[in-house]
């Protein structure tokens, strides 16, 4: 049996969703996007993505296709129609349709709402268990990297060479400094404890799992160093995790070839991953 998505209003068999071919996202990458995590049928960080989804909208001057309320109620819609009790769920707005121009068009231009799921795993996935290894790339992004837009092609670049290399993902580099993953934000635990990851900018993604995260291990007595980190001191950290609304918190066992500690996963990453799940779980709606 097909899923079902949702396209402008509509929940449809997938083989019959359609979008015009004059979709700005279509034609330009003219869009935002979100994920959401589904455990046992309930939603984590929903409002956190919402957060960052009217920011993404605000600041590509892209309208809102619906309140908080209404579209909580189209995942929710989502959740049942699919009988999706773990996995993910996709949202994607763009500007609208309209006349190939590389100015946008009126302000009043309907935005298009489409959503979809991905049902599996997203606790027990056998990464978190073994560890990432990754490779460094140069990070080619366009300069807002913190709006989430669907304008994905050189992530996955990144990745697919990436996987060439015999590796499961690339950190990205920028003068010397590790940016964040190809759809993750990056950290290092040094030989005292501490966790280091890039601050907040236009470089990174504010990752909704990142404030999450950090929010949680500060409370269990975990420092946190906000600040840029170099290729040299990922290689020679003690631990090393991403964070993402997919992958939670995963452990990195390896960058660009060498091995993090004793090549498996952190006593302190593995812990973060646990105290991050149990808080989400218990606030999921």
């Amino acid at each position: 049996m097909s899923r079902t998505v949702y396209v402008n209003g509509e929940y449809l068999p997938e083989e019959d969703a359609k979008i015009s071919v004059f979709d700005r996202a279509f034609l330009f990458a003219d869009g935002v996007y979100e994920v959401t995590a589904v455990v046992g049928g309930k939603l984590l960080e929903f409002s956190g993505h919402m957060a960052r989804l009217r920011r993404s909208l605000g600041e590509l001057g892209i309208n809102e296709p619906a309140s908080e309320d209404e579209l909580l109620a189209i995942h929710r819609e989502m959740v049942a129609r699919n009988g999706l009790d773990e996995g993910l769920i996709y949202l994607q707005v763009t500007r609208g349709s309209a006349d190939r121009d590389f100015a946008f068009p009126p302000a009043d231009t309907v935005p298009s709402l489409v959503l979809f799921t991905q049902a599996g795993p997203v606790i027990d996935k056998p990464t978190a268990a073994k560890g990432l290894r990754v490779a460094l790339l140069p990070d080619m992004r366009w300069g807002r990297r913190d709006i989430k837009t669907v304008q994905l092609l050189y992530p996955s670049i990144a990745k697919m060479e990436a996987k060439k290399l015999g590796k499961d993902d690339a950190w990205l580099v920028e003068d010397g400094k590790i940016t964040e993953g190809t759809s993750n934000n990056a950290y290092i635990v040094l030989e005292d404890g501490r966790v280091v990851t890039r601050p907040l900018s236009h470089a990174i993604l504010p990752g909704i799992t990142r404030a999450s995260l950090m929010r949680v291990a500060a409370e269990h007595g975990v420092t946190i160093e906000e600040r840029p980190f170099t290729v040299e001191e990922a290689r020679s950290a003690r631990e090393a995790f991403i964070t993402s609304a997919s992958s939670f918190a995963t452990p990195v066992v390896e960058i660009d070839g060498v091995a993090i500690g004793d090549g498996r996963p952190g006593p302190l990453s593995m812990r973060l991953r646990e105290i991050y799940i149990e808080e989400s779980l218990r606030n999921a709606i």
